[in-house]
């Protein structure tokens, strides 16, 4: 087997006085935020209510992933508090943003494509979640569970789950400023958020599963990404659970 795990982590570490040396190209910066000026349709998400009677602890304490789900849709309300909850803005400046997740040197390469299969008043299609407008973005209409849980080594809870949030992570934006070495804070990005994503779905009664077994090309097909510049690393499933 070839040991590529063991050579970027050796690669990747930080010596004592051999740190890289490199400057920060503040014009050439890569855009913080990704939409699509030519998407089919934008989607205006409600604005998030947050329901004061939930204990957070309980949703720590309680927390676990589920796997079968029933068909029962869920609202668009769940789906703009898991948007947010996950990677949504908190605090606006004129120059920055916070979100309700960490990001190593607030870069934050991780980008939504929500795969909705069934959400009420919502078309099944895949869609890309603009994080600076709180909108969605659709980009491709119809049915695509099939090629999701093929892209996802064919785990049925994808193909029965009412929405796949599909996590990809733009290279360049994170590469920009921390070299070879920003797969592993892109990782860890994506950690932190697959955690919000469990944490807002058992505050909300739903049932959630994140998959890092994926077809990277076949997901990269289905989203019309290269793989390169953007790909795909990380799938969230989620759903009402089946008693």
């Amino acid at each position: 087997m070839d040991p590529y795990g063991d050579e970027f982590q050796k690669k990747s570490k930080y010596i004592r006085g051999q740190l890289p040396r490199h400057y920060l190209d503040w014009d050439n910066k890569p855009p913080t935020y990704k939409n699509y000026p030519d998407a089919m349709d934008v989607v205006e998400l409600p604005k998030p209510k947050f329901d004061d009677s939930i204990q957070f602890w309980k949703a720590i304490t309680n927390r676990k992933s589920s796997r079968n789900f029933n068909s029962s849709p869920i609202s668009i309300m769940e789906l703009s508090l898991l948007l947010y909850g996950m990677t949504g803005l908190t605090r606006k400046f004129p120059n920055f943003a916070f979100r309700t997740t960490p990001s190593a040197g607030g870069l934050y390469p991780i980008e939504t494509y929500p795969i909705i299969n069934n959400v009420s008043n919502l078309s099944q299609g895949v869609y890309h979640y603009d994080i600076a407008s709180h909108n969605l973005e659709l980009l491709n209409k119809g049915d695509f569970r099939m090629e999701v849980a093929k892209g996802c080594l064919d785990q049925e809870m994808a193909y029965k789950s009412s929405v796949n949030f599909i996590l990809t992570a733009v290279i360049d934006r994170s590469q920009w400023k921390y070299s070879q070495r920003c797969y592993r804070y892109i990782y860890l990005d994506a950690g932190h958020i697959g955690q919000n994503f469990y944490l807002v779905a058992e505050a909300l009664n739903l049932g959630a599963c994140t998959i890092g077994a994926i077809y990277d090309d076949e997901l990269n097909q289905l989203l019309e990404i290269d793989g390169i510049n953007e790909t795909s690393i990380y799938v969230g499933v989620l759903g009402h659970i089946k008693e």
